[in-house]
């Protein structure tokens, strides 16, 4: 499974911009990858999995915004349609691997 982080913070205040490069840099810290810009996702095993990446990083939320997290199947991750440019490198490489090592 993936499951899907999707956000939008408030840039406006320097308190706005701590709590977003706070909040992003945990999730990456959580293994989650950029997909697109404020879209990141990571492998999980299956959704009881995901509940600990959730109570994970609501310990960082900011205090304004929006985020989402959706968990989507292999199967419904790879069938997902890129309209306009391409998989990047990193998606590439990982594909539906659990672990990759370089």
């Amino acid at each position: 499974m993936r499951l899907l982080c999707m956000f939008d913070l408030p840039m406006e205040t320097t308190v706005d911009k701590r709590q977003y490069r706070i909040f992003r840099k945990e999730l990456i810290r959580n293994g989650f990858v950029m997909l697109q810009y404020s879209v990141y996702y990571r492998t999980i095993p299956n959704r009881s999995a995901g509940k600990k990446y959730k109570n994970a990083l609501q310990k960082f939320l900011p205090n304004n915004g929006e985020i989402r997290l959706l968990a989507v199947s292999e199967k419904q991750f790879d069938d997902m349609q890129i309209l306009v440019g391409q998989k990047s490198h990193q998606e590439i490489l990982v594909g539906n691997k659990k672990l990759v090592a370089i």
